[in-house]
């Protein structure tokens, strides 16, 4: 459980503000914040045996937050059109 507390930390510390308020973030095109998963991952592959170059591991980790970030984009567009105007 410390663990999850000190990972739930640093990924509340690394969070962006929010400036549009908590139902709508702030829509750009880059990759979402660190999650809490997302460090996990990230402590596991450095900490752990080498599986993989630094390098890649970064590579793979930008990639990911960037897919996250255009899904929900993609989301935000589709919610944004099913609802009502007016």
């Amino acid at each position: 459980m410390l663990t999850l507390a000190f990972l739930t930390a640093v990924a509340a510390d690394a969070a962006p503000k929010p400036s549009t308020g908590p139902h709508h973030p702030a829509r750009n095109s880059g990759p979402i914040s660190l999650t809490v998963p997302e460090i996990r991952h990230l402590f596991t592959a450095v900490f752990g045996p080498p599986a993989m170059t630094a390098a890649r591991l970064l590579h793979w980790s930008i990639w990911r937050r960037r897919h996250q970030a255009t899904a929900r984009h993609s989301h935000y567009q589709r919610r944004s059109a099913d609802e009502p105007a007016g």
